[in-house]
């Protein structure tokens, strides 16, 4: 006697299902390009192919599908972390606390994570605009089956600005997540016409600083500043000069390797740049840049410390890089969650993020809400420097 067919599951009750990929290439065609934001070039898909191929620091990738009917509707890209280093993403201070239990006990300084969002720029769900409400907990529900399933305890929503994190809130709330003020990006308005229309309207004591570091930079014999499409050549110096910046980071969640940079090479040239400082024939800083519609990111940079102040290195690739951006057409380029002082100077404003962060078990959970936050206040308070309460009291 054949057997009964079994009866076929019912549909979720808004009619929401999620699928799970492990690789951007097995999106359904066209579903990036559609809800990437188009004027956020770390968002474009060449970057997170060049993450997936490189040895960046997460252990693996995933891609959280959202679908509402046969339509896709949401993309959650995710990262996973199996030991992430905890000393390695704390500030100096945290770091010195730590290193004798990083000597006698360095398992315990590993804590297996699942970061949801961007790993190198801000987080948010991809989608047609913000998710209705009874979108949000079957996406929540997957991203915790997810991580009990890989033995990832903590999960974090990393880096969301509030309007993104505004319409998740309340189910990551009910699911237990606690929220923390993560590390502001930083973003330069560009409506000036030319780069020297931007420095005439820079405060007048930045401006004074900007035209005293271009002119060390052009009075240091042998320096210039190119802009390549083709930079294969430079690749082992590439990773030279980073690892020195990388060297003297406070935290290091992500670490650029080879193969990273060998992939973002083998990308479409129109969406990235390189802007190359060299004395005499010698790379001595560079910026990576990428550029998609009319924004523009500096993702990564390198420095010859050996001249690094003394021919104002940093100040040079930024300055070419914000020309780059202008004479691109560019209507903001943004910069990375380091060196804040700098970056104001430069006209950057900081712009508000937050973490969403809990454990899949109650006890640890507990734990993390009650020694986190002052942790990664300290670690932030020394990341922005002097700006620090001025900043803290313009985003509470």
């Amino acid at each position: 006697m054949p057997r009964p067919t079994p009866p076929t599951p019912a549909p979720p009750p808004d009619g929401y299902r999620t699928e799970l990929v492990r690789s951007i290439e097995l999106l359904p065609d066209g579903l990036w390009e559609q809800l990437a934001p188009p004027d956020d070039p770390i968002w474009a898909r060449p970057v997170l192919l060049a993450m997936e191929r490189g040895r960046i620091g997460p252990d693996g990738y995933a891609y959280l599908i959202l679908h509402q009917g046969p339509e896709a509707v949401a993309v959650l890209p995710l990262c996973l972390f199996r030991g992430l280093r905890l000393d390695d993403v704390v500030g100096p201070r945290e770091r010195r606390l730590l290193a004798p239990v990083r000597r006698l006990f360095p398992r315990l300084l590993r804590v297996p994570m699942l970061f949801c969002g961007h790993l190198l720029g801000q987080g948010r769900v991809l989608s047609r605009g913000q998710l209705p409400p009874e979108a949000v907990p079957p996406l929540l529900a997957a991203v915790l089956a997810l991580a009990r399933r890989e033995r990832l305890g903590t999960v974090v929503f990393k880096d969301f600005a509030p309007a993104e994190l505004a319409g998740l809130r309340p189910a990551l709330t009910a699911a237990g997540f606690f929220f923390l003020p993560a590390l502001p990006d930083t973003r330069l308005r560009l409506d000036r016409s030319s780069f020297e229309d931007y420095l005439e309207h820079l405060p007048a004591k930045p401006r004074r600083n900007a035209r005293s570091k271009l002119r060390r930079a052009a009075a240091w014999p042998g320096l210039r500043t190119e802009v390549r499409t083709d930079f294969a050549e430079l690749l082992p110096e590439l990773l030279g000069l980073y690892r020195q910046v990388m060297d003297r980071a406070d935290q290091t969640l992500d670490l650029l390797d080879a193969s990273f940079f060998a992939a973002v090479h083998a990308a479409d040239p129109a969406g990235r740049r390189l802007v190359a400082c060299f004395e005499q024939d010698r790379l001595v800083a560079f910026l990576l840049c990428f550029f998609s519609g009319s924004g523009a990111t500096g993702a990564r940079i390198g420095l010859d410390y050996r001249i690094a102040h003394a021919a104002g290195l940093y100040h040079a690739v930024h300055h070419a890089a914000i020309r780059l951006a202008i004479d691109s057409g560019c209507r903001h380029i943004g910069f990375a969650q380091t060196a804040y002082q700098p970056k104001l100077e430069l006209g950057c404003e900081l712009v508000e993020q937050w973490y969403a962060m809990t454990h899949v078990r109650p006890l640890p959970r507990a734990l993390l809400r009650r020694l986190l936050p002052p942790a990664l206040a300290a670690a932030r308070a020394d990341a922005l420097g002097p700006d620090h309460e001025r900043y803290s009291h313009a985003t509470r």
